[in-house]
């Protein structure tokens, strides 16, 4: 694969990169030289459960490893045991040693069903950033201004309507920074709401005289309800972990319009070729490419022809989970949808009720307070579950 046609592929599904000429400069070194690059992504170790918001970076990563370069899988354990700002009122709360540690080994796995084990490097910053001494931190601040860190865009709007900003979240950034010096990065990837910080490791990188990385952003997936960004706490999500046909189901679930940006994405598919498709033939080719990327063609195939099968001819699934209703006492349909895991919060499940998202044997169920009998109850378009 020539330079051109290496670019053209990278550049696929992003949301920018700065800049591309440089990227293509870079990989024609590498190229010559028979020198691979050196790739970076950091990852936050609070949240360790990988949805396809996730994917699309880690498949980006990917690319970049089965061109011959070699990725840096950061897991920011200095930065989770300090509170990393979130970009948001507050800072994430602290984590210990062990959580991190058990977080990172779950994100690791999750991870190598994307990447190759054997071309990644899983580093944690703490094993630079912890030797700091107070001179360098303030070296590093030395390269930043107050106005350069107010111009970003979520600390200007609280500065101005007078919400607090801690000292904290301003060195964030440089100690992300610092992680691309000490890593001497060629490429970052980052999410397109990183951007900030991303383009600090630049400056950084060039004050410290190494050659600033090229930066490859990648969109914001929105989830299943086609508004929001991918999340699990909002419950539009779908888990690489999912079964087939939970995967499947939800995939289907997406909107048209929504759908080619999830072909662009998060497959290699010829987005030509989908363009000249019936929508719905084109969507249940998207969630089959995708439930194959992580289960396999067989059980991409079974969860197809589970799916048309329940939706096509009206009919429930052969394998639908038990769950044994408690003898003890009576359950609402909020405990059996948490306690089964049909939902994730009791926020979410109210939600579903609202939306009438919710029946037993066919009825909708429109009371979070309803005492649920033995039958069939049905979350959604897609999940099941049999109540004995």
């Amino acid at each position: 694969m020539n330079i051109v046609d290496v670019v053209e592929k990278i550049c696929r599904g992003t949301a920018e990169i700065i800049d591309v000429q440089w990227l293509e400069d870079k990989l024609r070194r590498a190229s010559e030289k028979g020198t691979p690059l050196r790739i970076k992504a950091g990852f936050d170790p609070t949240a360790p459960d990988i949805h396809l918001g996730h994917v699309v970076l880690l498949r980006k990563l990917r690319q970049f490893q089965d061109l011959g370069h070699t990725v840096f899988f950061l897991i920011g354990d200095f930065t989770a045991q300090v509170g990393d700002p979130t970009g948001k009122d507050q800072l994430r709360p602290r984590l210990s040693k062990e959580q991190i540690a058990e977080n990172a080994e779950t994100y690791k796995a999750q991870a190598f069903k994307i990447l190759d084990p054997q071309k990644t490097e899983v580093v944690f910053n703490s094993s630079w950033l912890n030797r700091l001494t107070a001179q360098d931190i303030l070296e590093l601040t030395a390269h930043s201004t107050v106005a350069q860190m107010l111009a970003r865009a979520d600390f200007k709007k609280r500065y101005e309507s007078g919400r607090e900003i801690s000292i904290l979240e301003f060195i964030y950034p440089l100690l992300q920074g610092y992680d691309s010096i000490y890593l001497k990065a060629d490429i970052e990837l980052g999410g397109s709401d990183q951007k900030f910080n991303l383009l600090m490791a630049r400056e950084l990188q060039k004050a410290y005289g190494q050659e600033p990385e090229v930066l490859v952003m990648t969109p914001l997936l929105e989830g299943t309800d086609g508004v929001q960004k991918m999340s699990k706490s909002l419950g539009n999500y779908v888990g690489i972990n999912e079964p087939p046909s939970e995967m499947f189901g939800k995939l289907m679930s997406i909107s048209d319009e929504l759908m080619f940006k999830y072909f662009e994405c998060l497959t290699d598919l010829d987005l030509n070729k989908i363009k000249n498709m019936h929508p719905k033939d084109a969507k249940l080719k998207l969630a089959e490419d995708i439930v194959e990327q992580f289960h396999g063609i067989e059980c991409a195939r079974e969860a197809r022809v589970e799916f048309e099968k329940i939706f096509s001819q009206k009919r429930l699934p052969a394998d639908i989970p038990e769950y044994k209703l408690k003898t003890e006492r009576e359950e609402t349909v909020i405990d059996v949808m948490i306690n089964s895991s049909l939902s994730c919060s009791k926020n979410e499940a109210r939600r579903l009720i609202m939306q009438g998202a919710v029946s037993l044997d066919g009825v909708k169920v429109l009371d979070s307070d309803f005492i649920v009998k033995k039958g069939v109850l049905k979350v959604g378009k897609r999940r099941f579950l049999r109540l004995v």
